[in-house]
C-alpha cells in the first residue's frame, strides 16, 4: 500500500471563538474514509467560495476508491494557471462530460474537463450567479451590473450558454439580482432577490420559456428570493429571506402546473437540497432590528408538506458546526453533507453523515466550501487509473 506524507505547509490559531484544530494553511490530501466501489458514481468535486476580495475560491475532489479527499486539485491540475481559481466561486455543476463554476466577483463561468480536471475555456458572465441545465445548454443568472447597493442597481438577466461552442448565444431580462434557478418541463424559474436595491427588494420569480427564451411572466412571491429546488411532482420550492425585520425569510411552493404560488411554509431556510421525497434545509438568520440570529436544521417530506424532523443529524453532529453553508445528498448512498464556513477567513470543514444521520467522517476543506458537483463513473477515471497515466507520462 502506497504511503501518504502530509505536509503542514503552516498553521495558526484563530480567534478564540473558533476551534482549536482550525488551520489557515493546509496538506494536500487526506485520507478520510475506507475505499468503496459505488455503483454510479466515482465522487464529487467541491467548490470553495473564498472570501470576497481575497481571490481564494479553490476546488476540491473526493475520489471513493481511494478514501482520499483532495484540496485545490484545480491547481495541481492546471498548473500554467494562476493558482487562484478568481474571487467568490458562487456556483458549481456538472453537465455531461464538462464541468461549469460560476466565479462571481471575476465575471467568468469556468469551464473544466470532469475527467481530467484540466481548464477548457473562461466564458464572460458579468456579476455570474448560479447555473441550470437543459437540453445541452446551460443557464447562467446573472446580476449585470456591478457589485454594490445601490438602489437604481439594474436589472438582471440569464445567459444562455451551448455546451459544445461554449458560446454565449441567448440572453433574456428577468428581474432584479436574479439567484437561484431550476428547469421543469421546457420551463426556466429563475429567483429574483431585489439584493442590491434595499430596501426595494425583488418579490418575484421568473418563468422563462426555453423555447423562445423569452420571459411568460413573473409569479408574485415574497422579498429578497434566492434559493431554487423542484421536486419530482413539479412543485418549485423557493427560499424567501424576507427584509431581515418586520418580513421574516420562509419558503414557498409553486405549483408549475399553473405557475402560481400555492403554499407558504413557515420555515426560514437558508439553503436546501431535495433527495427522492425528502428536503433537506438548514437556516441561519438574522434580524437587524432585534440582533437575534438563529441556526436551525430540518428535513421535509415533499409530498405532505410536513416536516420529518428538526434536524438533520440523529447524533447531535450539527451541533459542533460554526456556520452551516453547503448542503447535498449522494443520490446513491443517500450520505448527507455539511459544510461549515467557521468565520469565513480560516478554512472550513466539510461533514459526511451516513443516510441515518450519523456522522461517518469530517475533513478540513478550503475557504468556504459551498457547493457540491457529484461524478458519474461514466465521466471520469479512478484515481487509480488517473495516478497510473499520469505516471507512465512521467509526472
Amino acid at each position: 500500500m502506497r504511503i501518504y506524507i502530509f505536509l503542514l505547509l503552516g498553521l495558526s490559531l484563530l480567534c478564540s471563538s473558533c476551534r482549536k484544530e482550525e488551520l489557515i494553511f493546509v496538506s494536500d490530501s487526506s485520507v478520510v474514509s475506507i475505499p468503496v466501489q459505488l455503483e454510479a458514481y466515482q465522487g464529487f468535486y467541491l467548490l470553495n467560495e473564498g472570501n470576497m476580495g481575497m481571490n481564494r475560491a479553490t476546488i476540491d475532489w473526493f475520489d471513493y476508491e481511494t478514501g482520499i479527499y483532495t484540496r485545490d486539485i484545480f491547481s495541481e491540475r492546471n498548473p500554467t494557471l494562476p493558482k487562484e481559481l478568481g474571487d467568490v466561486g458562487n456556483d458549481l455543476k456538472i453537465y455531461g462530460k464538462k464541468a461549469y463554476a460560476t466565479i462571481n466577483a471575476s465575471n467568468f463561468v469556468e469551464v473544466f474537463d470532469v475527467e481530467t480536471g484540466k481548464h477548457l475555456k473562461q466564458i464572460h458572465v458579468p456579476n455570474c450567479r448560479y447555473l441550470a441545465f437543459d437540453q445541452g445548454k446551460v443557464y447562467v443568472s446573472s446580476f449585470s451590473g456591478k457589485i454594490e447597493i445601490n438602489p437604481n442597481a439594474e436589472i438582471g438577466f440569464v445567459a444562455e450558454i451551448d455546451t459544445l461552442s461554449l458560446a454565449v448565444t441567448r440572453k433574456v431580462n428577468v428581474g432584479y439580482q436574479p439567484e437561484e434557478m431550476v428547469t421543469y418541463r421546457n420551463k426556466l424559474y429563475v429567483a429574483n432577490s431585489g439584493g442590491y436595491r434595499e430596501p426595494n427588494y425583488d418579490t418575484t420569480v421568473s418563468v422563462i420559456d426555453l423555447t423562445t427564451f423569452t420571459e411568460l411572466k413573473k409569479i408574485e412571491v415574497a422579498p429578497n428570493l434566492h434559493r431554487m429546488q423542484v421536486d419530482a411532482n413539479g412543485d418549485v420550492y423557493v427560499s424567501a429571506r424576507g427584509n431581515y425585520k418586520e418580513i421574516l425569510p420562509s419558503l414557498y411552493v409553486i405549483d408549475s402546473k399553473v405557475d402560481e404560488v400555492k403554499q407558504k411554509l413557515a420555515i426560514p431556510v437558508s439553503n436546501m437540497t431535495i433527495d427522492e421525497d425528502v428536503l433537506y434545509y438548514y437556516t441561519s438568520s438574522y434580524q437587524t432590528d432585534t440582533g437575534n440570529s438563529t441556526i436551525s436544521y430540518g428535513l421535509l417530506n415533499t409530498n405532505t408538506k410536513q416536516i420529518i424532523r428538526t434536524s438533520i443529524s440523529t447524533d447531535g453532529t450539527e451541533e459542533q458546526l460554526l456556520m452551516p453553508y453547503g448542503i447535498t445528498v449522494n443520490p446513491e448512498t443517500k450520505e448527507i453533507f455539511l459544510t461549515d464556513a467557521q468565520d469565513y477567513i480560516g478554512n472550513g470543514y466539510i461533514y459526511c453523515l451516513s443516510a441515518k444521520g450519523v456522522l461517518k467522517w469530517k475533513v478540513m476543506a478550503g475557504n468556504v466550501p459551498a457547493h457540491f458537483a457529484f461524478i458519474k463513473k461514466n465521466n471520469l477515471k479512478s484515481a487509480i487509473e488517473m495516478r497510473r497515466d499520469n505516471k507512465s507520462k512521467g509526472k
